[in-house]
C-alpha cells in the first residue's frame, strides 16, 4: 500500500497538530493546581521594585516663621 501525501492531507495534518496543541495549552492554563505557581508569576513585574521600609522615619518639621 502507497500511502500519497498530497497537500490537502499535510494541511489537515497541520491543522489537527494545532487544534491538539491549543486544547493541551488551555488544559494546562486552566488547571487549578497551577493557581499558585501563576498567582506567583502575576507578581514579577513588580519584583524589582524597592520594598518600602517596615519602620517609620521620625517626622521632622521645620518651622516657617523666623
Amino acid at each position: 500500500m502507497v500511502f500519497e501525501l498530497s497537500t490537502g492531507m499535510i494541511r489537515g495534518l497541520g491543522t489537527v497538530v494545532v487544534f491538539v496543541a491549543f486544547v493541551g495549552l488551555t488544559l494546562w492554563v486552566f488547571n487549578t493546581k497551577r493557581n499558585p505557581e501563576f498567582a506567583e508569576a502575576r507578581l514579577l513585574p513588580f519584583a524589582d521594585e524597592p520594598q518600602p521600609d517596615s519602620t517609620p522615619e521620625p517626622a521632622t518639621t521645620r518651622s516657617t516663621r523666623s
